[in-house]
């Protein structure tokens, strides 16, 4: 029974994003497949494979899909390579002009190789280089043909049988997801200080949809709130609560953190900034939900997962809460994730 073969896209972005605007990124490309591995600032692989089914596309087709929603969200433009491998699609996207996909169809790899510099092979380094040219091989199609026992004589059991396998096309490497995080939070920091309560609950129920959608697209689900309340005077007030379950539904935790917002008692209170933060996270498929008999509770999640397809088809402000609606903007926001482990 021979192995499926895959689709891997790397895609090169023009301008760097950076920081929060990399996540993203990553976050839309995690709408067309789950297998994203991060390579920051400007870099992002995607394993296709299971999407193609999913589009009903060819794989190049799909990868141009990807680029024009980077265009269309964030006015970013790649160049991208479409491989088999990991190594192949990078060769091939430095291979590619600007705006431009570069393939490499299947079989065709050693041939496509042939006539690089051996320089273009991921761990070769400029001694080596200068090793190898020593010995008249400048190619990677020379490094190929030469025999396995000649080019271990050179440079090593080790990284001869690297090379050899690197010159021949073969990247056994899979696309890894960045690993989970310890917790993810997200903060709101004003222009200036806030008195108006009106203000500190459209603030906080900001933070926690946030949080909610970041849940959803990363199939986490959180079993502890903390709010973070930093006020005008450099002082600060921290509180925190486990959920009644743990859950990734936006008014779970939205009715939570505002249960910690009112305990705090902020009547006179000059707030300068609302951190929001979950924890003990865990991965929603392994974690079984309380069935609920309201109606009201089943279409609030429907809407939901219409409301993420929608921000992912359309981007992250195409659908918002009718009550934030009329909210001011942050002056500055971030989001953080904790270290695993």
């Amino acid at each position: 029974m021979t192995a499926r073969r895959r689709h891997i896209a790397h895609l090169h972005l023009h301008a760097s994003p950076g920081g929060k605007r990399y996540g993203d990124v990553v976050e839309l490309m995690a709408g067309v497949t789950p297998h994203v591995q991060e390579m920051p600032p400007d870099a992002v692989q995607l394993d296709l494979t299971s999407a193609l089914r999913y589009f009903d596309l060819p794989p190049y087709d799909v990868v141009q899909l990807v680029k024009m929603r980077l265009k269309a969200l964030y006015g970013i433009d790649s160049s991208a390579g479409l491989a088999g491998n990991r190594m192949l699609a990078a060769m091939a996207a430095d291979a590619s002009a600007p705006g431009e996909t570069t393939c490499v169809p299947a079989g065709q790899a050693a041939q496509w190789l042939s006539p690089r510099p051996v320089a273009a092979l991921p761990g070769v380094g400029r001694a080596t280089v200068e090793k190898l040219g020593r010995y008249g091989l400048h190619t990677v199609g020379q490094l190929a043909d030469l025999p396995a026992v000649t080019l271990q004589r050179l440079l090593g059991v080790s990284q001869a049988r690297l090379l050899g396998d690197r010159a021949r096309g073969h990247d056994p490497r899979p696309v890894v997801p960045a690993e989970p995080a310890a917790h993810l939070s997200a903060e709101l920091v004003l222009d200036a200080d806030c008195l108006d309560p009106v203000r500190h609950h459209r603030s906080v129920l900001g933070l926690a949809e946030h949080l909610g959608q970041r849940l959803r697209g990363e199939g986490q689900v959180a079993g502890r709130v903390t709010l973070v309340v930093r006020y005008a005077d450099r002082s600060s007030t921290t509180r925190t609560r486990a959920t009644a379950e743990p859950t990734d539904h936006s008014p779970a935790l939205a009715a939570t953190a505002l249960g910690l917002l009112t305990a705090l008692g902020l009547q006179r209170a000059r707030v300068r900034a609302y951190t929001l933060r979950v924890d003990h996270l865990l991965p929603a498929a392994d974690v079984y939900r309380q069935l609920s008999l309201d109606p009201a509770d089943v279409r609030a999640r429907l809407a939901e997962a219409a409301a993420d397809r929608a921000r992912r088809r359309f981007g992250a402000d195409a659908v918002r809460p009718a009550t934030l609606a009329a909210a001011d903007p942050p002056a500055a926001g971030w989001d953080a994730r904790g270290p695993a482990g």
